[in-house]
């Protein structure tokens, strides 16, 4: 997969656990744990925004590009 999520990365930097986040955002912590993992095919802009307002960080913070390797 080309893009990569750090979400745990930025969770760790603020010291936030998964159930305090998906509740500051207001999402289930099973579908945070899927998106924390890359396990979904999209995101909404207002979830991220939510997240990124949590967390206080960009979504470049959350999210990168990196190229396959074929």
């Amino acid at each position: 997969m080309a893009i990569i999520v750090n979400l745990d990365v930025m969770m760790a930097r603020r010291k936030m656990k998964m159930k305090d986040l998906a509740d500051a955002v207001g999402i289930s912590t099973t579908n945070l744990s899927l998106l924390k993992n890359s396990h979904v095919r999209g995101i909404r802009f207002a979830t991220l925004e939510e997240i990124c307002r949590v967390l206080e960080c960009q979504p470049g913070d959350i999210l990168e590009y990196k190229e396959d390797k074929e």
